[in-house]
């Protein structure tokens, strides 16, 4: 096996043992969000398993994307709809980026606008993801993708520039990716980064046609790091010790 497919083998192992960590959180009978993604369609496995054996029992999920719900089905996971109960116990996904402050970019999935929704309607929210994602500050590595409507989406690149991004529509081969919600993802870079993560995320919402952005400021409660050992940071921003995987 090459240098690249034996790193790429031991990352994929490495979230699997963050996603049984996340999956801890989770009891019989709680409601769940479901991510999207690589990081938590482990999460999804472990979920289907422990189903199937039993140690978890009457658990059902709301999807964070179509993509995640036809996976769900097929590992036993029962799905409902997030109008149907409201509110939720639990939600595990993935991130693209955590900062110190737990705040994080998601969305290079392009489900950003379905997660936010179903994540804010959890009590809590578990993230799960490599030690890569790490951060100094928002933007380092990962562009903010922007959900933007369809309608005139060239008259908002302008203020995009103004909030001091490059703007690049995502393109899904030769036409512009459509979302779940139906509406483009414009991928905004921030060279160097972001500075203020909570001001820049309010002032690219701030025009009518954004729909929403991949910035989740203040939201999660947990993020589980998967390296070497899993490491749980929590949101009153302490880190516990690591666990030995």
């Amino acid at each position: 096996m090459s240098g690249a497919r034996k790193a790429v083998s031991e990352r994929e192992r490495q979230k699997r043992v963050a996603a049984e960590r996340a999956v801890m959180y989770v009891e019989s009978g709680m409601r769940l969000g479901l991510g999207t993604g690589s990081t938590a369609k482990h999460v999804l496995d472990v979920l289907g398993e422990k189903l199937r054996d039993g140690t978890l029992r009457d658990i059902a999920g709301v999807p964070t994307s179509r993509a995640t719900a036809e996976y769900a089905r097929t590992v036993g996971i029962p799905l409902l709809d997030l109008d149907d109960v409201q509110r939720l116990d639990l939600a595990i996904d993935g991130a693209d980026e955590v900062d110190p402050r737990l705040d994080l970019i998601k969305g290079l999935g392009g489900a950003l606008l379905w997660e936010k929704i179903v994540e804010s309607a959890a009590d809590r929210f578990v993230v799960v993801v490599d030690e890569s994602k790490l951060v100094r500050r928002l933007g380092e590595k990962a562009p903010v993708p922007v959900e933007v409507v369809p309608f005139g989406w060239r008259s908002l690149l302008p203020h995009f520039i103004d909030a001091g991004a490059r703007p690049e529509l995502r393109m899904a081969g030769a036409e512009p990716l459509m979302t779940d919600g139906g509406h483009h993802i414009v991928d905004c870079h921030f060279d160097g980064g972001i500075e203020d993560a909570a001001a820049t995320a309010q002032r690219l919402r701030a025009r009518a046609g954004v729909v929403e952005t991949g910035m989740f400021i203040g939201m999660a409660t947990s993020v589980v790091v998967a390296g070497a050992e899993v490491v749980v940071m929590q949101s009153d921003r302490s880190e516990t010790t690591g666990e030995d995987t």
